[in-house]
């Protein structure tokens, strides 16, 4: 199922603008087992080095608040359409619900955080899918802002830079999810038209209608160590086509391989290779 892709792990606020949320402090456990290597961390630890194991290297995934304050210089995000809050267009059975408990446990009202900030001093758009909220499923609010982020990017001629963590599509709201498909592709076209930049990072797992749309448009596309990113599932697949697929089919060092994506970069070098992109940009410019 592809709810099991997406482990429990403890929420964070969403950033009020001009301020990253620090950790809540809550009866949090103090070590965690790494599903890379089996080896017991200390959270706090973890936490200082990005989410990363410090013995193999797995990434652990990081809430959107956290994603952002590891991107953006210090105090200078600024939230863009944080008012907007997801919606129930089909009624359907026990979405309300699931959409009222995802918004307690993340303190965000949709899958998405945009926003503008600076990157080595450089002023750039910004967006992060939380895969705590409905597994970062994108809906009709998801798509409406980063529509309205890329709308923002032409008007103001800034680059823009979407975080993926995804398990694709809302199903809770039918073909107005699938409709975001086409209206975030459509949009970045007219920012491809204008000539600006967009960057696209696939972190774990990026999947589904995500994929096949805004995240696979990127100018560039970067993704971190050992993602998940696919379209169908390995069982689908291995269905359709009838054939074993290799060990390693829909990580991100197979999609390097073949082609999909341009660089694998491990988290505690983004920050660094983004700036670098975007000052190239900015001198080509």
């Amino acid at each position: 199922m592809l709810k099991d892709l997406f482990r429990k792990q403890k929420r964070y606020i969403t950033v009020r603008p001009g301020t990253v949320p620090e950790r809540e402090e809550e009866k949090e456990p103090l070590w965690i087992k790494c599903p890379g290597c089996g080896e017991i961390l200390y959270v706090r630890e973890l936490e200082k080095g990005l989410k990363v194991c410090s013995k193999c290297r797995y990434h652990f995934r990081l809430s959107a608040p956290e994603r952002i304050a590891a991107t953006v210089d210090d105090n200078t995000f600024q939230e863009l359409d944080g008012d907007l809050q997801a919606v129930d267009p089909l009624s359907f059975p026990g979405y309300r619900s699931k959409l009222s408990s995802a918004e307690q446990e993340t303190g965000m009202r949709d899958a998405i955080l945009t926003g503008q900030g600076t990157i080595d001093g450089r002023s750039v758009l910004i967006g992060a899918l939380e895969p705590n909220f409905v597994m970062g499923s994108m809906g009709c609010i998801v798509g409406e802002k980063i529509t309205r982020l890329i709308e923002r990017a032409i008007e103001n001629k800034l680059p823009v830079i979407l975080f993926s963590a995804s398990g694709g599509a809302r199903m809770q709201e039918g073909v107005f999810s699938l409709m975001q498909m086409a209206k975030t592709s459509a949009a970045i076209a007219r920012l491809h038209e204008a000539g600006i930049l967009y960057v696209s990072v696939l972190t774990d797992p990026t999947t589904g209608g995500v994929l096949a749309s805004f995240a696979a448009l990127g100018d560039i596309i970067l993704a971190e160590p050992g993602a998940l990113i696919g379209f169908a599932g390995r069982r689908v697949t291995e269905q359709t086509l009838k054939e074993k697929l290799p060990p390693d089919f829909q990580t991100a060092e197979f999609c390097f391989n073949h082609g999909l994506i341009d660089l694998i970069v491990p988290r505690n070098e983004m920050r660094q290779i983004l700036a670098q992109i975007l000052s190239l940009h900015s001198e080509r410019g």
